[in-house]
């Protein structure tokens, strides 16, 4: 094996077969005997599993540090309002008003509070889930209701990839700051796109958000045989490689709408799936 061992599975938007490609991927590669790993990071709408059907063996709750003002001890100067810069923690009159959800956690308000008035306790933001697959091992992230706290989750999830084999991570769709959290540092991002003019417009994002990074990265064009003509002259232009393309099937729908792996439809599907695993491992 190639020193690849990270692959992140991004788009620029969602819908274009992310998920599918991820863990598609990943089931063949355990098949082919390789070590595997795959990580849904898409932790506000994670469904690796509903394809994958872990066992879960073990799950942990995830909570960021956020501040707690004791007013009895508040003399209200106003410094932790003043440092905050997402606005976070404000004074008003006599009292000081925290916003919990805006919090960074930072830790700038209890180094400036000169009377010690702030402490720090924890706050829930989802839970990481770890199981087995009857191929690759199996991690996702599952954001809490009414959390904003993803890129913070995906953090925590991505402590969890395996030290050995492959990485597979599933990434949440866009070019947000959950996306960046989720790819940063990885060895190679492939983006998975559709030929409609909505997902060249958001290829054209994403391969900009990965330029910028400075990751190396390949396209997969998913329902393939529509109208690629303008998403193949946009990755010549810009010197990207098509690995694969999975073509428009309705058979691919349907075993998608059902949970399965495409994989297992026809053998023209796994072939894809093999030559896109050679392309990136060799």
């Amino acid at each position: 094996m190639n020193g690849l061992r990270t692959i992140a599975v991004a788009s620029g938007k969602g819908g274009t077969g992310k998920t599918t490609v991820a863990t598609n991927l990943a089931v063949l590669l355990a098949r082919q005997g390789h070590a595997v790993q795959y990580i849904d990071g898409d932790v506000e709408a994670p469904n690796g599993h509903i394809f994958l059907r872990p066992d879960i063996t073990h799950s942990r709750c995830v909570t960021v540090p956020v501040p707690t003002v004791d007013s009895s001890r508040c003399t209200g100067c106003g410094r932790c309002g003043q440092i905050c810069q997402f606005k976070a923690i404000v004074p008003v009159k006599s009292s000081v008003l925290t916003f919990e959800q805006l919090c960074h956690s930072c830790g700038g308000c209890l180094r400036v509070c000169p009377v010690q008035a702030i402490e720090e306790k924890p706050l829930d933001i989802g839970r990481v889930d770890i199981g087995r697959t009857d191929g690759p091992d199996f991690v996702q992230g599952t954001l809490r209701i009414g959390s904003v706290r993803s890129v913070a989750l995906i953090r925590a999830v991505r402590t969890h990839a395996a030290d050995r084999g492959v990485v597979i991570l599933d990434a949440p769709p866009g070019t947000s700051c959950p996306v960046i959290a989720a790819v940063r540092g990885v060895d190679f991002v492939l983006l998975v796109t559709e030929p409609t003019p909505f997902g060249l417009h958001d290829l054209k994002l994403a391969a900009a958000m990965v330029r910028h990074l400075g990751l190396a990265h390949g396209v997969v064009i998913n329902r393939s045989g529509l109208a690629d003509e303008a998403t193949e002259m946009f990755c010549r232009g810009e010197g990207i490689e098509i690995l694969a393309r999975i073509p428009d099937d309705r058979r691919i729908a349907e075993t998608y709408s059902n949970g399965g792996l495409i994989l297992d439809v026809a053998p023209n599907l796994g072939d894809i799936f093999s030559a896109l695993a050679r392309r990136l491992l060799a």
